[in-house]
């Protein structure tokens, strides 16, 4: 069954990329707007008795982008496709897994609903807090695969050199700054942060070795306003660390947060799940690996 890769609006450079080491067709999506702002989209080529696999990370314009994965599944449904696998590198909508206050929807629960209309999801980390798995959440008829970036994070960080101070800067990036740092046979320094609002975050830098020359490396699943990261900088640069890297999967990067974090000195690396300026780690071939 031949495989065909159709890139959504926010994925075609990575899109182009699995098409290439997986030797298949690449199309495009033909996504446009009505004046009144309704989505219009198109497929380029025929998809009869094809696996149509459309790649579409939910960043930026996460509504947009759901809308044009929704449609795209159930056209490629309608024009005979065998099979619509949807790679959703950056799957958004994941945050608010609870009803907080009364009232609130359960947003990661409706989104898992409104994607029951393809066969395969395949996504990088998502961002969980209260479940354990997008197993939870999705239909028992759709195929969801999780995959990680730890090993193409831990590849680029290999490249940095043996002086290197790996951190996770609070519990919950501790899965993936361990798995780094266990990939590379070391142990990783977890630090604890206290949120006093989205904007304030208090984060005491306590080390058991000195950093003082070395190369630091904060490693996170997300950079969204870079609070996060933003206080141990300040305590790295204190410390005399010799250069500090930032490293995550997704960079979201709101608030300004890439230009905030480069003018404090640390230099900002992602993956390429959301296209952007710094997505210096590729995740292709870790997705089509997936595929075959």
């Amino acid at each position: 069954m031949h495989k065909l890769i159709v890139a959504g609006s926010n994925s075609k450079l990575l899109a182009k990329k699995i098409a290439r080491k997986l030797k298949v067709q690449y199309s495009e999506l033909i996504v446009k707007k009505f004046p009144d702002g309704d989505s219009y989209i198109k497929f380029g080529t025929h998809l009869r008795n094809r696996i149509v696999i459309i790649v579409n990370s939910m960043y930026p314009n996460p509504n947009d982008a759901l809308i044009e994965l929704i449609f795209a599944a159930h056209t490629a449904k309608d024009l005979g496709a065998s099979k619509v696998i949807l790679i959703i590198p950056y799957l958004s909508y994941m945050r608010q897994d609870k009803m907080f206050q009364g009232g609130e929807s359960i947003s990661n629960k409706i989104v898992a609903k409104l994607l029951d209309c393809t066969d395969e999801i395949i996504t990088i980390d998502p961002h969980l807090h209260r479940i354990h798995s997008l197993h939870e959440i999705f239909p028992r008829h759709v195929k969801v695969i999780t995959l990680t970036a730890v090993k193409p994070i831990a590849e680029y960080v290999k490249k940095l050199g043996r002086n290197v101070e790996l951190i996770g800067p609070d519990i919950e990036s501790s899965q993936w700054a361990d798995e780094v740092a266990k990939d590379l046979g070391r142990k990783a320094v977890i630090l604890h942060k206290k949120r006093y609002s989205a904007e304030i975050v208090r984060t005491k830098v306590r080390l058991q070795n000195p950093v003082k020359g070395k190369t630091v490396v904060l490693v996170d699943d997300i950079i969204s306003t870079g609070h996060t990261m933003m206080e141990p900088i300040k305590q790295l640069k204190k410390m005399k660390a010799r250069k500090i890297y930032t490293i995550a999967v997704h960079g979201i990067f709101a608030e300004s947060a890439l230009k905030k974090l480069k003018k404090m000195g640390a230099k900002v690396v992602c993956c390429n799940t959301i296209e952007n300026k710094v997505a210096e780690i590729d995740v292709s071939g870790l997705i089509a690996e997936s595929l075959k």
